[in-house]
């Protein structure tokens, strides 16, 4: 077993480091310069820096002397990267140098110059400042040319993804009409091809119309907003997207589809208008853009912005110019556009069975998409049936309509540089692409108190979502490519979906009625598990397809927001972190980090945890027997994945399971376990968590539950009696509140402001071209019932969003990489001992706040009106305990 010493990094050094690494060097005697005229050191090129106190004959025929001291020729520095600087020697030393001519062999003219002791310290200095500032310089040139690059590819695959498809239709209609052959095409691509013509061209005269009407349709000022290429593209693929994901035999719900497609139009019009804004910006409020092709209304604004300028009245300017800024068009005008461009779909969108199915006659050519209304379940547990508006889509369209997943264009991709800060509601997060620091679902309320607080009270939860948003990831191409492998055999291990559908029931005509009602029911039960596993198969597509985009690249990043409690999320939806195990599996820090004696310890106990089946309940000791035990097993794993014994598929968690396995054998078999680069997040999750917030904020009972691995009955039901004791009166005063009809409001311990968007919602009805809709809006009356139920819940979620917010600051401070699964906590192997103990400080420090009195204090001074019940009974237990156990997140 290697050493026990690790070192911090281990990472090729840097030519600025090697510099900042060299240690000063003290002669003995002293030291002659051996000088040429050979180009292997610029000796006259360094000089600069230390003028030499007499001139350089550019040939000298010299003697050398009669003994001289030991000579050497200085080290290149631009061959070795570092100097050598010398200690001061004593000032006795302190001697003019003495010239001293050599006979040399060589024809070449050389020179021995004795130094006195005070030019090494002085000399060698400024050279090595020089060079330090040099290579210093260089870095991060290097490092701004490619932040620069990769920031140019993050803003073009935000706002030319759907130019880039667009073009690509056009190339393949192009090569369609030269060649006068279809081109080989995947399935869902070659449909695209032949729907993408004639659904533009019907958009086109739809726009062209819609200009010249008297009596303009309500989505006119809107359809003609894109190109009518882009708008087709946009509509092909998301209608395509809601089928594939969908589990409903081929149909999609109108209003739910109308909606989709309206929100994918107004974001492309959202995204191409702040593109041109920031081009025609100047940077630091300068004077807007000259008097071309602008209107009297226009020109007047411009003008009234240079004088404002010219007079620095900034928040005037601001203030103009916030009223040019994007306004959101609403449900009714994304519904009524979204109607219309399905109803051209369905007008221009064709299929045909391929030639080989044919039979004589004329082609069955079939519309792509229907509409028509169809009897909809909405509640699994209810016989209710309502009539609900669909979109149909052709069964030749789903057949093998999973393969073809990963040519679908998936949404907010994870960037190539780090997101954009977060600075207020809608600032931060991707340059283009519409971002929300909160995903507030149409809760109007919801967004007004975000909007009203200022920047200063959410600066720690903007810090926070920053933090989350810097940490690097890359693919594990190791897992991916055991993935590609097991999906490429047909799934159905790793819990990866079968590849293949259920066979339906042979229907049998002898049946008699119950047996023909019982093979009515297989069908029916057949279909819906085929339903099921194509939704499931085109999600393992979208991951995959995600991953293969991203493997090549050095490493991503995830621009984080919250939802209505504080909880933070990922905004990129299909492989994240947050995701299955499949996706936890290939996804890996972008950074990696020596072991360290410790991280080699809970890299075991990780995988140990990952493997689970009762073993993650044992004690740490315990868990390390279960890893030493199974080491044989964790090695072929690890080196034969899938011809091996497949040990790590009877894991839990099994792709985790092989990356860590993977990871533990790398480290073990290399000549120092403890300096071995490891890329894996070790998790660290809480026991219990929601429990554990009970019991803080009850303070009673805490110790026994945090600081034990086994808890008692005894113990549990203390615990559980305390946390019923909070949870009823949270409920109690959300019942109090919610029957003077208003939501419950709170504010977080980082400042986030909560408000709780249950209300009844109440039915608008609108007229689209293809039938009336009705849209669900947020009516006025709250629901008081959820509002009481949910608030106890609710109000714990924000304390462990707090909490993990807090410490992914901390941790970020301290130097460590994080990553957070609302109670699960992740780093790098070598860091889990110091992010142990900031979490526990950090939990200490979160309930050290008087939460539960704030609370109170907020709702009585909110409601003066009302009276809320006196504070429960709490017990005098010492929170600091918590950073004595080892079990309380392990």
């Amino acid at each position: 077993m290697a050493s026990a010493s690790t070192p911090s990094s281990f990472s090729p050094p840097s030519a600025a480091a090697r510099l900042r690494s060299s240690k000063p060097r003290n002669p003995s005697r002293r030291t002659l310069h051996y000088l040429s005229n050979q180009p292997s050191i610029s000796l006259f090129k360094l000089s600069r820096s230390f003028p030499f106190p007499f001139p350089f004959p550019s040939s000298l025929n010299l003697k050398p002397p009669p003994s001289p001291t030991h000579l050497h020729p200085p080290r290149d520095t631009v061959h070795d990267g570092y100097l050598e600087v010398l200690h001061k020697p004593p000032a006795a030393d302190f001697l003019a140098p003495p010239v001293e001519q050599v006979a040399d062999q060589d024809t070449r003219p050389r020179i021995f110059i004795q130094d006195p002791p005070w030019i090494y310290p002085i000399f060698f200095k400024n050279v090595y400042r020089k060079a330090r500032r040099e290579a210093e310089l260089e870095l991060k040139e290097m490092d701004r040319r490619r932040y620069n690059s990769l920031r140019r590819r993050q803003i073009r695959a935000e706002t030319e993804a759907w130019e880039k498809m667009v073009e690509e239709y056009r190339e393949l209609e192009r090569e369609m009409r030269d060649r006068k052959l279809a081109p080989n095409l995947p399935r869902v691509k070659a449909l695209f091809l032949g729907w993408f013509d004639p659904l533009k061209e019907a958009i086109r005269r739809e726009q062209r119309m819609q200009r010249t009407k008297k009596n303009k349709a309500a989505y006119a000022p809107h359809i003609d907003l894109l190109p009518a290429e882009k708008m087709a593209v946009i509509v092909m693929h998301k209608m395509m997207g809601l089928v594939m994901v969908g589990n409903t035999d081929g149909c999609v719900e109108l209003v739910q589809a109308a909606v989709h497609v309206g929100v994918a139009i107004e974001q492309e019009v959202m995204v191409q208008s702040l593109l041109e804004k920031s081009k025609s910006n100047r940077k630091k409020m300068n004077l807007v853009e000259p008097e071309v092709d602008l209107d009297k209304d226009q020109v007047m604004r411009q003008r009234r912005v240079n004088g404002l300028i010219k007079r620095k009245r900034f928040n005037e300017v601001r203030k103009l110019v916030k009223e040019e800024e994007f306004e959101p068009w609403g449900r009714d005008t994304q519904a009524k556009l979204g109607t219309r461009l399905i109803e051209l779909l369905t007008e221009t969108a064709f299929v045909q069975p391929p030639v080989k199915q044919l039979v004589e006659g004329p082609p069955d050519v079939r519309p792509a998409f229907r509409h028509k209304l169809k009897m909809v379940k909405k509640d699994p547990g209810k016989k209710i049936l309502k009539r609900y508006g669909v979109i149909e889509c052709d069964p030749l369209i789903l057949e093998k309509l999973d393969i073809n997943a990963k040519h679908m264009l998936a949404p907010y991709m994870p960037m190539l540089v780090p997101p954009r800060k977060w600075k207020g509601y809608d600032k931060g997060g991707y340059f283009f692409l519409p971002s929300y620091a909160m995903r507030t679902h149409g809760s109007r309320k919801q967004q007004d108190a975000l909007k009203n607080v200022s920047e200063e009270q959410m600066h720690n939860v903007f810090k926070a979502l920053d933090t989350l948003g810097s940490t690097k990831w890359r693919i594990n191409r190791r897992v991916l490519a055991v993935v590609e492998s097991l999906w490429a055999q047909g799934g159905s291990v790793g819990g990866l979906v079968e590849r293949h559908d259920l066979p339906l029931p042979v229907k049998d005509v002898s049946n008699d009625g119950e047996e023909l009602e019982l093979w009515k029911w297989n069908v029916r039960k057949a279909k819906k598990v085929n339903r099921e596993r194509h939704a499931q198969r085109c999600d393992v597509e979208l991951k995959l397809s995600v991953a293969r985009k991203m493997k090549e690249e050095e490493g991503f990043y995830y621009p984080h927001n919250l939802d209505f409690r504080g909880r933070a999320y990922p905004m990129h939806s299909h492989l994240n972190h947050l995701s299955s195990d499949l996706c936890r599996g290939v996804l890996e820090f972008a950074e990696g980090r020596p072991l360290g004696k410790s991280g080699f310890h809970w890299l075991k106990i990780h995988l140990a945890n990952l493997y689970s089946g009762g073993v993650e309940k044992l004690s740490h000791d315990g868990r390390l027997a279960f890893i030493e035990n199974h080491m044989d097993d964790i090695f072929d794993s690890a080196e034969k994945p899938i011809e091996g014994n497949r040990w790590w598929l009877t894991a839990e968690d099994p792709f985790q399971c092989l990356a860590a396995c993977i990871n533990l054998s790398e480290a073990l078999k290399s000549l120092s376990p403890y300096t071995a680069i490891s890329h894996l997040p070790i998790h660290q999750d809480g026991s219990c968590n929601g429990l554990q917030h009970y019991a803080a904020l009850g303070r009673d009972s805490v110790g026994t539950f945090s600081l034990q691995k086994a808890v008692t009955l005894t113990a549990l039901e203390e615990i559980f009696e305390a946390a019923r004791g909070i949870m009823g009166w949270l409920g109690d005063c959300a019942k109090i509140i919610a029957s003077e009809n208003q939501p419950v409001r709170w504010t977080t311990p980082l400042g986030l402001p909560v408000v709780q968007p249950y209300y009844k919602n109440k039915r608008h009805l609108i007229r689209t071209t293809l039938q009336i809709l009705a849209l669900q809006r947020e009516g006025d009356l709250v629901d008081v019932r959820r509002q009481r139920t949910a608030f106890p819940p609710n109000f714990v979620h924000s304390l462990d969003g707090s909490h993990m917010m807090m410490t992914a600051v901390a941790c970020s401070e301290a130097g460590l990489r994080f990553a957070g699964v609302h109670d699960s906590f992740w780093t790098h192997a070598c860091d889990v001992d110091q992010m142990n103990w900031i979490l526990r400080e950090k939990f200490v420090e979160l309930y050290d706040m008087p939460v539960l009195e704030n609370l109170l204090e907020s709702f009585q001074t909110s409601y003066p009106a009302l009276t809320f019940p006196s504070l429960p009974d709490r017990g005098n237990f010492d929170l600091r305990e918590v950073l004595k156990s080892p079990y309380f997140f392990n």
